[in-house]
């Protein structure tokens, strides 16, 4: 049985970042496609209809959460009756929220002319649009079921191989159908219709996995309560995500035009692909930090805390080197030249304030797993509202560039000020000793990296893809051999003392003992 479990757990994490690779690389040549073929406002519509259809995810109300921790009980208890009550609730209340959120597409569709900077050419397009990704986001809810029992089930390498096949089909036809001449309308059906597509062939598999009853008497009031209830502190997480990420193409749309939020979307964008690589590394605290708190353990969460957050810097930190120096080649080569005066000051504003987040993103997933993130929580839910002031105040004044000011401004507050210090509460440790044990190895393993980005610079500077990568081949190989000493003189994984009043860390942590004990808590 240890054996199936270690093999699951290999093909969970190996199909994850097979699935991020895929998504990020189909997402990183195909946006430049698009843009070109259809144009600047109408990739600026693009982003502004998902960026308003992304709010509906606030009327989730922590369900999937509740779903995917109910099905794995369910599944270790061997409870059909549970699980087919949970299942039914689930299906109700997404099929509840679904209408509810398409009644709100077709209102807001009425008045997309309200947003001057759509152009009068572009409202038909914009209205059709609306309904279109709303329309399949609302049928998205309920087909959702089936990914959450999927998750809880352990069974990740199924979600993630599907997602895998939708991406690079939706890659394919896309190009096809903009070389053919189509428009923006069916780019979006393309887009909206193969997740649906995807759900129900998930849904399918799901039921195969855990067969359950269905009907309308499984739907129990009692059961939504204890889901809502869960979910509750997971909902504010939702919310401070939404406020603090994905509201700054509609505060654009609103008072700039369609056109300045592809300026703005361009380097925003970038940071994400970043974003996405650490934040799939920093998943696997979550459930160690769980364990250990179960146990009562606080000198192994203190070395998941510091050594987490340890790897994140090793990802983060040379990301951001090579995007400062080298982010104007990068959007030269993506998506051209004549974007990098109003995109790439945009990049270095967002990448700095979010490498202090990503720097730390092992933080939150240790609070989830001791269940102290509420506090967090509402932090963040208050970042998130400065956030949508402040970019309201500035984006008149300074454009995009006030609006990403906006956004990074409070991100960098709550993340130097306020989650260093609230972990090293919890954890008693002294501030000074977690910032040198986490970051003052990352910064040392990083500058070589960075000495020979510039002296390559001053060689020459890149501005294709072939001559990106001869800068990134040779910064990768002097960061992968300084990688590799940390590695082999076992620095990397060394912690020193942690002085608190309770414990002093000072054992080692090895990386073949980290991932037993990962495995075990699986």
């Amino acid at each position: 049985m240890r054996k199936l479990e270690k093999l699951q757990i290999i093909k969970n994490v190996s199909s994850s970042w097979f699935a991020l690779g895929t998504n990020v690389l189909v997402g990183f040549f195909l946006w430049p496609f698009i843009l070109h073929r259809l144009g600047e406002d109408a990739a600026g519509i693009w982003v502004l209809v998902f960026s308003i259809t992304g709010y509906y995810g606030l009327f989730d109300l922590g369900i999937r959460s509740s779903v995917i921790r109910y099905v794995s009980k369910a599944k270790a208890t061997d409870d059909r009756e549970s699980a087919s009550r949970l299942i039914n609730t689930s299906l109700f209340s997404y099929s509840c929220i679904g209408m509810f959120t398409f009644l709100i597409t077709v209102a807001v569709s009425l008045h997309v002319d309200r947003f001057h900077s759509i152009r009068p050419d572009f409202q038909y397009t914009a209205r059709w649009l609306l309904l279109m990704v709303g329309g399949a986001v609302s049928l998205g809810f309920p087909l959702g079921v089936s990914g959450g029992v999927l998750e809880g089930l352990q069974r990740f390498d199924v979600q993630n191989l599907t997602s895998i096949a939708t991406t690079a089909l939706r890659a394919v036809l896309i190009m096809v159908v903009l070389q053919r001449g189509y428009g923006l309308l069916m780019v979006a059906f393309i887009t909206v219709a193969l997740p649906l597509l995807s759900s129900i062939v998930r849904s399918v598999i799901a039921a195969r996995m855990l067969p359950v009853s269905l009907g309308f008497r499984y739907v129990d009031p009692a059961t939504f309560r204890e889901m809502a209830s869960y979910g509750g502190t997971t909902l504010i997480v939702i919310i401070a995500a939404r406020l603090r990420f994905r509201s700054d193409s509609i505060i654009i749309g609103a008072f700039l035009s369609t056109a300045a939020i592809t300026y703005f979307n361009i380097g925003a964008r970038i940071v994400d692909y970043a974003g996405e690589m650490v934040e799939n590394l920093a998943q696997v605290f979550m459930p160690m930090s769980s364990h250990s708190d179960a146990q009562g353990n606080l000198d192994r969460l203190r070395k998941i805390f510091v050594g987490g957050n340890r790897f994140c810097a090793f990802t983060i930190f040379p990301i951001c080197a090579i995007l400062l120096i080298l982010g104007k080649s990068v959007i030269e080569a993506w998506v051209g030249a004549r974007y990098i005066d109003r995109s790439y000051p945009v990049l270095v504003i967002l990448l700095l304030s979010t490498t202090t987040m990503l720097a730390q993103a092992a933080s939150p997933r240790v609070l989830f797993g001791m269940s102290k993130h509420r506090t967090w929580a509402m932090v963040a839910l208050a970042e998130g509202v400065v956030n949508i002031v402040l970019s309201m105040i500035l984006v008149r004044p300074y454009g995009i560039v006030g609006d990403a000011i906006g956004t990074a401004a409070p991100l960098a507050v709550t993340t130097l000020c306020f989650l260093p210090w609230h972990l090293c509460r919890h954890l008693k440790i002294r501030m000074r000793t977690y910032l040198r044990e986490a970051y003052l190895l990352p910064l040392v393993v990083c500058m070589p990296l960075v000495a020979v980005l510039l002296l390559m610079k001053r060689w020459f500077v890149p501005r294709n893809y072939l001559q990106l990568a001869a800068h990134l081949a040779a910064a990768g190989a002097v960061y992968g051999l300084a990688l590799l000493w940390t590695f082999a003189s076992k620095r990397a994984m060394r912690i020193g003392n942690l002085q608190s009043p309770e414990a002093t860390l000072a054992r080692p942590a090895g990386s073949g003992a980290a991932i037993e004990s990962y495995t075990q808590e699986i």
